[in-house]
């Protein structure tokens, strides 16, 4: 724990505004996985004039510190991620201000800073100057008899909530729209104030930290809870995207009859779910519902499994077994990839849709059954029976009302509603809480062409999961650890932050040594373990640092420390 009561040093801001980027050709702009918005400070004043008008002075206030104070929580987040290694607690701690500047919100001077995570002791005290709040209440309003940073103190507030872990709470002591010289604010824990007023008390009740991301997590999860639910839709599939509701009113259309239904689509695209999903909205919801994967199966066992097997029928068999079919009896049995029957097996499929009668082997005689049959397979059934592998009249007789399953590149509005759904699944499951994904997390998500579509999105939507802190953001670097970034954002700063756009073209001295490296026949591959190993030693071992003399991201950075074992 330390203490500065006189100058308390301030680390370099360059880390921070090496996370900004812009993406004018995608019309974005980052700071670090967060989208971020280049908002006029006037716009902002209309929108707070608008909002006391609509609301008064006491809602809008209690507004706009709710919105500093989310503002805040997300920083506090990206602090910890872009200082992991600094010395103290306060260094790491001092990027909101930082941030707080860099967002051109208000200049941030700090006075005294006292920081215990461990103990959960915190003490702060910053002066504010140039605040944007002042400039806007001032040109609109005139002079206040009250403090009137609203946005500012809640950012304050969320942002070192975030920070320690439990509820901090500011209180803005002297304001420049009162008649002071400067703003300042005056920071600690919730229990050590003496009394909060009434605005401070609802704004921080109970302990706005986990009130405040459970609202998050309620409002991220929002979409699939409205999802329409009952026998419109089938109660375990998720999705709002065209063919994601084909698909449904297919089953819906199907759950009405008796036909046997043939489901195609690639691996991973959840013919399961949908195949259970047409059982519960039909008649036979009440009865069972069996699942048998021909794949997993031995061949020579296959046809025991699902049709049953008489004592003596084969060498070993010492008592009858009744199969799979058997035991959905007045349910549904659904066999997912059926190619991998036998032509044998098939036969006996066939008569069991035809007939509706179930021979076990070695029975000798059948007995008439009443089970719905749900087939799937991922190859295609049509150039299978070409090839002689299926049976034409089996195909024809289940083809008559095929649903073919989208993969999950072609459903784009689909992704994040199944991620956000994975996310509220493994919570439960590992009892642990996090933020969602990072904005750049989504963007790569809906990129992505998932190959092994819904399953390979939870498994990955799982590992990021199990990777990430509680209560913080799933980020890009969790859910694809094997990404490099491969954007180009073409504009950055330069020293005196400016916005400055690449040429493409290498400066004379660059390509001057890029020259003399080729020439001593260097590996591209050494060259940048090397660039790498100078950059963390002249860094002392600081990632981030090193980063940002590269010129990379520090999970960028990270990727190839690991890669090159560094």
């Amino acid at each position: 724990m330390s203490e500065a009561k006189q100058k308390i040093p301030i680390p370099q801001s360059q880390d921070l505004i090496d996370e900004i980027r812009f993406d004018e050709e995608n019309g974005k702009i980052w700071l670090a996985e967060n989208r971020m918005l280049l908002l006029s400070a006037n716009v902002m004043a209309q929108f707070q004039t608008s909002l006391i008008s609509a609301l008064g002075r006491e809602r809008s206030k209690y507004f706009l510190m709710r919105f500093g104070f989310q503002i805040g929580l997300q920083d506090a987040e990206l602090s910890k991620k872009i200082r992991p290694n600094l010395a103290t607690a306060e260094q790491v701690f001092l990027a909101g201000p930082q941030i707080h500047a860099i967002r051109g919100m208000v200049k941030v001077v700090p006075k005294a800073l006292r920081i215990d995570v461990a103990k959960g002791e915190f003490y702060g005290q910053f002066d504010w100057y140039e605040s944007y709040e002042v400039s806007n209440y001032l040109n609109q309003y005139g002079p206040s008899q009250d403090p009137v940073c609203w946005t500012l103190l809640g950012y304050a507030s969320g942002f070192s909530s975030g920070f320690m872990g439990k509820t901090i709470v500011y209180k803005e002591v002297q304001c420049t729209a009162m008649g002071h010289r400067h703003c300042a604010i005056v920071g600690k824990p919730e229990a050590e104030w003496d009394e909060l007023t009434d605005m401070e008390s609802a704004m921080l009740s109970e302990s706005i930290p986990k009130n405040l991301f459970a609202l998050r997590t309620d409002f991220i999860h929002l979409p699939s809870s409205l999802a329409p639910s009952g026998k419109s839709k089938a109660s375990l599939t998720i999705g709002q995207s065209q063919p994601y509701l084909d698909v449904c009113a297919l089953v819906e259309k199907a759950s009405r009859t008796e036909v046997s239904v043939l489901l195609t689509g690639p691996i991973g695209v959840g013919k399961g779910v949908f195949a259970y999903a047409l059982h519960q909205q039909s008649r036979r919801a009440a009865e069972p519902f069996i699942s048998v994967n021909c794949a997993c199966l031995p061949p020579d066992l296959v046809e025991a499994e699902l049709f049953g097997i008489e004592k003596g029928a084969m060498l070993g068999v010492i008592e009858t077994r009744i199969g799979k079919i058997a035991q959905a009896e007045g349910g549904t049995v659904y066999i997912s990839e059926v190619l991998a029957l036998s032509l044998r097996a098939q036969a006996r499929l066939l008569k069991l849709l035809e007939e509706k009668k179930l021979e076990r082997l070695g029975q000798g005689y059948a007995e008439d059954i009443d089970v719905r049959v749900v087939v799937s397979c991922k190859e295609d059934l049509a150039q299978a029976v070409k090839e002689g592998r299926f049976r034409a009249d089996l195909y024809y007789r289940l083809n008559v009302l095929p649903i073919s399953m989208p993969a999950l590149v072609e459903r784009k509005e689909d992704i994040l509603l199944l991620a956000n759904h994975f996310v509220t699944k493994y919570a439960q499951i590992h009892r642990k809480q996090v933020l969602g994904f990072s904005d750049r997390a989504n963007e790569l998500m809906l990129q992505y062409e998932w190959p092994g579509n819904i399953r390979e999105l939870e498994q990955s939507v799982e590992r990021g999961f199990i990777m990430t802190e509680a209560r913080q953001h799933i980020t890009a670097s969790h859910i694809f650890p094997n990404h490099q970034d491969q954007a180009t954002y073409v504009n950055g700063f330069d020293q005196q932050g400016k916005l400055v756009t690449a040429s493409g073209k290498l400066p004379e001295h660059q390509h001057h040594l890029i020259k003399q490296l080729m020439q001593h026949s260097l590996n591209l591959e050494d060259l940048e373990q090397s660039l790498i190993t100078i950059a963390l030693k002249e860094a002392n071992h600081n990632i981030s640092e090193a980063a940002r003399r590269l010129g990379l991201t520090r999970p960028a950075l990270a990727y190839r420390m690991k890669k090159f074992a560094v």
